[in-house]
């Protein structure tokens, strides 16, 4: 058994080690990632909302395969698009690399190819039993996978890795969670000290004007509670007794500057705008600054990192010389309100740099073909070196309408 066989099988055995429970993720709660425990994250809203956010906005971009701007299709392109394994959709896939990219800092997925080295599916794993290192002998990346019944190891060039920064040693990206950990132990101290001191029962200092015996005392206290319990929380103040409710530590504006400072920490660190986690301001007058911003400081960077690993490792060289190559299609999250896309629009038709066709397709609607899938250009613009005799007008001297100013 040659090398490539070894490997493919132990390829295959890594992957049929984690059907079944991969996609599981009830097991994941009560689970520590790196001192943190998970079932402590869950009840987050400030993570839950941002990692939602992000993995959906990356399963919901449209990924295709292009050759010089056209696009093409063929296995790899059809599993990216559609099913990448027989267990999941394109968008289950994404959205879970993407989770597990923000919980824990790494996404890993393994490809599994057929005799002739062609991707036959595309399995995501999990990132805790995952471990990259570097193969001293050869300089080589491989993988550590840690199965139910075993240890698998797969080369770089078989196994899908997208992550957050990395530190010096650049192999495995740094966990968000990691650098969040003191900020969301201190918003659950709050939280938890904020809950107890809610539900504690009222307090209150009962002062006799004479000394009392502690069966007198005890009988006064019981009286009191009876007497509380049973008015709704009236009070009877009878002559010689004095009664102070002792206040409660709990005050709302406390939580509400923590909890501000939680979202500002937590946007910081996954580095979206703050007001994606309902945070009032953020600085934006419109939304299309809002999603600009959003594009260009934090889906582009994480598209790019998709789009490079995906073009590494699941095209052939030659492909990728002939220029092949795999692309999100982000204008969605441009277009704008009505307004602006029409002026767009407009503007790209007039000044030939969009076909009709081409406007009807990021529209959604089917192209028309004809002359609607040529370049156009406004008959009321020239080139400026053009003769100024030879430019047609409509607003002659005379009304000879024969195109020539007198």
């Amino acid at each position: 058994m040659n090398i490539f066989q070894r490997t493919k099988l132990a390829f295959k055995a890594a992957v049929s080690g984690w059907q079944g429970k991969l996609f599981d993720f009830t097991s994941w709660f009560g689970r520590t990632f790196w001192g943190i425990d998970n079932s402590q994250l869950a009840t987050n809203e400030n993570i839950f909302s941002v990692i939602t956010r992000l993995s959906n906005t990356m399963a919901s971009l449209p990924l295709k395969l292009y050759k010089d701007y056209d696009i093409h299709s063929n296995n790899v392109a059809f599993l990216i698009a559609n099913e990448p394994n027989p267990q999941m959709t394109s968008f289950e896939f994404m959205r879970t690399m993407e989770v597990n990219r923000n919980e824990t800092g790494n996404a890993y997925a393994i490809i599994q190819r057929d005799i002739r080295a062609q991707v036959e599916a595309i399995y995501p794993l999990d990132p805790t039993y995952v471990t990259p290192f570097t193969d001293l002998d050869t300089g080589e990346l491989w993988y550590k996978i840690i199965a139910q019944n075993a240890t698998y190891y797969a080369n770089s060039a078989d196994v899908i890795h997208v992550k957050h920064i990395t530190g010096a040693s650049r192999l495995a990206g740094i966990s968000p969670l990691k650098v969040l950990a003191n900020t969301l132990r201190f918003d659950k101290a709050v939280q938890d000290f904020a809950l107890s001191e809610m539900e504690k029962l009222d307090s209150f200092l009962l002062s006799y004007g004479a000394n009392v015996d502690e069966e007198k005392k005890k009988q006064v206290v019981d009286n009191f509670r009876q007497f509380y319990a049973e008015n709704g929380g009236v009070l009877f103040k009878e002559p010689g007794v004095e009664i102070a409710q002792l206040e409660k530590q709990y005050i709302s504006s406390d939580i509400i500057n923590n909890e501000k400072i939680t979202r500002d920490r937590v946007a910081n660190v996954y580095n979206v705008p703050v007001i994606f986690l309902n945070e009032t301001g953020g600085g934006f007058s419109n939304t299309e600054q809002l999603m600009i911003q959003f594009v260009q400081m934090t889906v582009t960077p994480i598209v790019r990192q998709y789009e490079q690993e995906f073009n590494k490792k699941l095209l052939t060289t030659s492909e990728k010389r002939s220029g092949f190559y795999f692309k999100f299609n982000m204008g969605a999250l441009l277009r704008g309100d009505t307004a602006a896309r029409t002026a767009f629009y407009h503007s790209a038709s007039r000044d030939g740099y969009m076909t009709r066709d081409e406007i009807r397709r990021y529209e959604d609607l089917p192209p028309m073909g004809g002359q609607a899938a040529e370049l156009w250009i406004s008959g009321d613009m020239y080139p400026l070196e053009m003769d100024p005799a030879l430019r047609k007008t409509t607003s002659l001297r005379g009304g000879e309408g024969n195109g020539k100013s007198e």
